[in-house]
C-alpha cells in the first residue's frame, strides 16, 4: 500500500494540539532550553544514519529533526516572535540570493568550487552591514570542534590563505608532530602539551581538506572499526571463558590481531 502523502502544515497541526489545552503534559511542559538539546540529538543521529546511507532510517531520522524544528518554531509562535514560515521564508530567500548563477543574471557556473567561491562573495557583501571584526566569525564557536576546525581552514581558504597542496599540509601535519614530541620529551606541563596536540589536530584537519576528505566521517569510520574489533576481542574472550580485564597486554594485543584478521 502506498505511504499516505503528509505535508508540513500536518505536522504543524499535530504540534499545536500537543501544546494546546488538552495536549500532552510533556510537550506542554518544554521549554527553548529543553528542547535545543533534543534538536543537537536528532541531528548527529540522522548525521549517523547519512553516513551509513542507511535511507531508510535517515527518513526516519530527518522527520525527527524536523519535528524538533517545528517544536522550537511553535514555541517562538507562542512567544510572539515568529511562526514556522519565517524560517521557511528566510531560508528560501537566502537560496535564491546566494545562487545568482541559477536564479539571477549572473554568468552559468559549471564548477562546484567556483561556486564555493561565489557563495562567500555574496555572503561577505550581506555581512558588509553588520558588525563583524572577521570573516572567520561566520564559522560559529558552537560547532563541534572537529567539524569547526575544518570549516575555519575552508574559511580561510576561500580569502587565499591556504597551503598549494597536500604534500605542504604533510610537511606542517610532520612539525606539529615534531613539536608535540619534543613537549613531551622536556616533560612540558599539560597546558603546553593539550596546546601542541590542538595545533597537530588542527593540522589534520586541514590535510583532510586538501585530500577532499571530511575528517568528522574519517574519524567516525575509525570509530566504527574500533567498536567491530573490540567486540570482536570480547567474543574471543568470552569463547574461551577469559576476562578482558584480567589478561595482559600481550593477550590483549594478541587478541585484537585476531580481530583484525577476521575482517
Amino acid at each position: 500500500m502506498p505511504q499516505q502523502k503528509a505535508n508540513l502544515d500536518e505536522l504543524v497541526n499535530i504540534m499545536a494540539t500537543l501544546r494546546g489545552p488538552g495536549g500532552c503534559p510533556w510537550d506542554r511542559k518544554q521549554t527553548v532550553q529543553t528542547i535545543k538539546d533534543y534538536l543537537l540529538e536528532e541531528c548527529y543521529e540522522a548525521y549517523d544514519a547519512a553516513a551509513r546511507e542507511d535511507f531508510d532510517e535517515l527518513a526516519d531520522e530527518l522527520g525527527d529533526v524536523l519535528f524538533e524544528v517545528v517544536f522550537l518554531s511553535r514555541l517562538a509562535q507562542e512567544a510572539g516572535r515568529f511562526d514556522i514560515s519565517l524560517p521557511i521564508r528566510l531560508v528560501a530567500d537566502k537560496l535564491i540570493r546566494r545562487h545568482p548563477h541559477v536564479f539571477g543574471d549572473h554568468p552559468p557556473i559549471t564548477e562546484a568550487d567556483d561556486v564555493l567561491t561565489a557563495w562567500q562573495a555574496v555572503k561577505r557583501t550581506e555581512t558588509k552591514s553588520q558588525e563583524r571584526k572577521s570573516q572567520l566569525d561566520g564559522v560559529s564557536p558552537a560547532m563541534p570542534p572537529l567539524l569547526q576546525a575544518y570549516r575555519l581552514g575552508q574559511r580561510a581558504a576561500s580569502m587565499g590563505f591556504d597551503w598549494p597542496d597536500a604534500q605542504e599540509v604533510m610537511k606542517k601535519v610532520d612539525e606539529e608532530l615534531g613539536e608535540l614530541k619534543d613537549a613531551m620529551a622536556h616533560g612540558e606541563p599539560p597546558r603546553r602539551l593539550e596546546e601542541e596536540l590542538g595545533d597537530l589536530l588542527f593540522s589534520l584537519t586541514n590535510l583532510a581538506r586538501h585530500l577532499k576528505i571530511a575528517p568528522h566521517d574519517s574519524l567516525l569510520s575509525a570509530s566504527r572499526k574500533f567498536r567491530r574489533r573490540f567486540g570482536f576481542m570480547e567474543e574471543m574472550a568470552a569463547a574461551r571463558n577469559l576476562v578482558l580485564e584480567d589478561l595482559d597486554m600481550d593477550a590483549l594485543e594478541d587478541l585484537w590481531r585476531q580481530a583484525k584478521d577476521r575482517e
